[in-house]
């Protein structure tokens, strides 16, 4: 109850705190988007949903050159470049990776043309290999949090014994260097940097001030006040306490379902999901152990972790339908979304283990008590239910790559310029994702002035995927613009685009391009 009382107070200082963070989402540009101005604007504004940190922004002029003078200032949720004035005609490109206030990069790019639009190339900044050691590294971090320090708060309050901790040192020692690893991971991504500047001052300079900074920093001092209490001693109770404590501390420190408001409701729920984690998981690799060398003295063991189980269980089912009810908003979520595919799957796996958890509850402790012989078919259930959580562990970390529903904002609509002789068409489409997009349509003269068209007609084909052309006839709108609604594309890839312009009844405009659309 001593414990429970502590952690209560911890519970209070988290779901009280202030802040309602999320993940970012570019909504409004100025210079709009796509469009096209006489001369160089004196900045490019970038307006998030929420405040944001700058991490890298570059600004390519028409001739592909990085202008490296062009000034960057961050006003609450608006990023400035001060755009030099001496930019050449062309496509200007602004590429942006900012940090949002959960810890996690937003990136994209936005541009716009000085006079006549140019073939100016978005660059890419992506890098597979960093994405894969932060979600190798995560996985690390999960097994020190639940398998290590779970491990340690099973030993000294549940078997009372601290016999057999192998495999939990094992788990703390690699969740330590996990989260070690992590800090300059993170940085690599909020940054655009490649793994060769693993090693230089800035990844780690600046994953240090974010949120997911933070969290990892109380991960590692929960970890090694973790192994402090494995020397046991009479401060062992009390330092695994407050080391499970700073389980659920770090993840309700940053991520996704963290920070999601109500703050008073999310923070508390993840950190009593964490506690549950570790205290269920923490407890499988110890009982392995005495699953191998069965006596009548780990019985009561069995039954003390039984009784505490099934509360931390009930727990564990109730804050976590509260997130996801939370992150998802809607049923259709856990299909439509990567997010919600994620936690389907993870589901799923826990469904199963949640399916071996009673099947040795009610068949196979039960059957031990009667028989100790029977002990080896229970070490297989719980080798099983290993197997399982680091399973769960491995899906969970996939969440670091892909915001949750309530967080995705709609975006800046794909934009693209095509440029003739006689004419050029801007078109936009939003969100410029597989699915259900709306496209318009901005005719112009080879002068930039508008175009007057009798009528106009959206042709659209997918070659790769065996699609065939699908005409659509475009309406002028009251805002001079032709617009095209609810178009299905049902694959992302580069679609073919050609706009017809009829003039007059005797001249007709045509013109095509290709645009790359997104998955949804």
């Amino acid at each position: 109850m001593r414990v429970l009382a502590a952690l209560a107070t911890l519970l209070l200082c988290i779901g009280f705190a202030t802040g309602a963070w999320a993940h970012a989402a570019l909504v409004s540009v100025e210079p709009a988007n796509g469009s096209i101005v006489a001369s160089a604007p004196k900045s490019v504004e970038l307006r998030f949903n929420e405040v944001v940190t700058p991490g890298a922004i570059r600004l390519i002029d028409g001739t592909g050159k990085v202008r490296d003078e062009a000034r960057v200032s961050a006003s609450g949720e608006t990023i400035s470049i001060a755009v030099p004035q001496d930019l050449p005609q062309g496509t200007v490109v602004v590429s942006y990776r900012v940090i949002s206030q959960d810890g996690h990069p937003v990136a994209g790019s936005v541009i716009f043309s000085i006079g006549v639009p140019s073939a100016t190339q978005v660059p890419t900044v992506a890098d597979g290999g960093v994405n894969a050691l932060i979600w190798l590294m995560r996985i690390g971090l999960y097994l020190g949090l639940f398998a290590g320090v779970g491990g340690v708060f099973f030993a000294i309050w549940i078997a009372r014994s601290t016999n057999g901790m192998l495999l939990p040192r094992g788990a703390l020692l690699m969740g330590v260097l996990g989260a070690i690893a992590s800090l300059p991971l993170l940085g690599l991504d909020l940054l655009g940097l490649p793994l060769t500047a693993f090693l230089t001052s800035a990844p780690w300079t600046i994953a240090s001030r974010t949120s997911a900074g933070t969290a990892l920093l109380i991960a590692i001092a929960a970890m090694l006040v973790a192994g402090i209490a494995l020397r046991g001693g009479q401060g062992a109770r009390v330092l695994s306490a407050i080391a499970l404590a700073g389980v659920g501390l770090s993840l309700a420190s940053s991520g996704h379902a963290a920070t999601t408001p109500p703050q008073a409701l999310t923070r508390p729920a993840i950190f009593l999901h964490g506690l549950g984690i570790a205290f269920w998981i923490g407890a499988l690799a110890p009982l392995v152990v005495l699953m191998s060398r069965p006596t009548a003295a780990m019985l009561p063991i069995l039954n003390r972790f039984s009784r505490v189980a099934v509360p931390v269980v009930a727990i564990l089912a109730l804050t976590g339908l509260t997130l996801a009810i939370i992150q998802l908003e809607s049923f259709a979520a856990l299909v439509e979304t990567k997010y919600g595919v994620i936690l389907s799957i993870k589901l799923a796996l826990v469904a199963v283990l949640l399916a071996l958890a009673a099947f040795n509850r009610l068949r196979l402790t039960p059957a031990l008590a009667k028989n100790l012989k029977t002990a080896p078919a229970l070490k297989r259930s719980i080798l099983a239910e290993c197997v399982l959580a680091l399973a769960v562990f491995a899906v969970v970390a996939g969440w670091r790559f892909t915001p949750p529903p309530r967080a995705i904002v709609p975006e800046a609509p794909l934009a693209i310029h095509i440029h003739g002789e006689k004419a050029m068409f801007q078109v936009l489409v939003s969100p410029g994702k597989a699915g259900t997009d709306d496209f318009v349509l901005q005719l112009m003269t080879g002068e930039a002035t508008p175009l007057q068209a009798k009528e106009a007609t959206l042709t659209l084909s997918l070659p790769e995927r065996g699609i065939e052309p699908i005409e659509y006839d475009a309406e002028l709108g009251p805002d001079g613009y032709w617009h095209v609604r609810k178009v299905e594309l049902p694959f992302a890839g580069r679609w073919h685009v050609r706009i017809d312009a009829l003039v007059t009844d005797f001249e007709k405009v045509t013109l095509e391009d290709d645009i790359e659309v997104a998955p949804r």
